[in-house]
């Protein structure tokens, strides 16, 4: 009787182990499932963007002799679209600049010989520009060059003849630079960046000429669509 009472409870025992095993098998309704890692979408350039920039300008009068290098703020907006191939981002760019780049003169001698004092300005100046640059994720390094254009104004008095002369003018040039620019969000990028603008000759008096060429370093906010 014994014995039969201990296999019993052993039997019992292998029993309860094999339900228990087998439960611990069954899934549970309690359990929610594991949820699937979230896709961190990768940031593209690609999109229009506008913005916004200030700077500092600096350059010089070249052909106008006496007159000082013109310097000072420029600041402005932007408009542009970008394409994104691969690493590599392409796009077209346009902006207008208001500029008080100034340079004066408190003695030249004129073309003909005559001395007086002159003042030479740049007072906008815009361009139309491509830009080709490589991303690093979030961060872009570019080229840009194009068409610019501007206005200048010269002005001053011939002390010999006792005439006074201003002449403002719209001229078109060329622009080359380059610049770094960096997406905060996914809509927010800044750029930092640098200009070379050439505006070309301008005659200002009589035979008298000025070639207009600046340096304009600005830094910009954009935003993309």
């Amino acid at each position: 009787m014994k014995k039969i009472l201990l296999a019993g409870v052993a039997a019992a025992g292998l029993i309860a182990s094999g339900a228990a095993a087998f439960a611990a098998d069954l899934p549970s309704r309690n359990v929610a499932p594991v949820a699937p890692a979230p896709v961190v979408p990768i940031f593209t350039w690609t999109g229009f963007y506008v913005g916004v920039n200030a700077g500092y300008g600096w350059g010089e009068f070249s052909k106008a002799p006496g007159f000082d290098d013109p310097d000072g703020f420029v600041g402005g907006g932007q408009i542009g679209y970008n394409y994104q191939i691969g690493q590599f981002v392409v796009g077209l760019e346009t902006d207008i600049q208001y500029a008080d780049l100034k340079g004066s003169t408190s003695a030249t001698t004129f073309a003909n010989g005559n001395i007086g004092t002159g003042r030479g300005e740049v007072e906008y100046f815009g361009t139309v520009r491509a830009r080709v640059g490589a991303a690093f994720d979030r961060a872009l390094i570019y080229v840009t060059g194009g068409l610019a254009y501007g206005e200048t104004k010269f002005s001053g008095i011939d002390a010999t003849a006792g005439l006074s002369f201003s002449k403002s003018e719209t001229s078109v040039g060329w622009t080359l630079g380059a610049g770094l620019e960096y997406a905060f969000t996914n809509n927010i990028t800044a750029k930092a960046e640098y200009l070379y603008v050439d505006l070309g000759d301008n005659r200002y008096y009589g035979a008298n000429k000025a070639e207009t060429q600046f340096s304009v370093v600005r830094a910009g906010l954009n935003y993309k669509f």
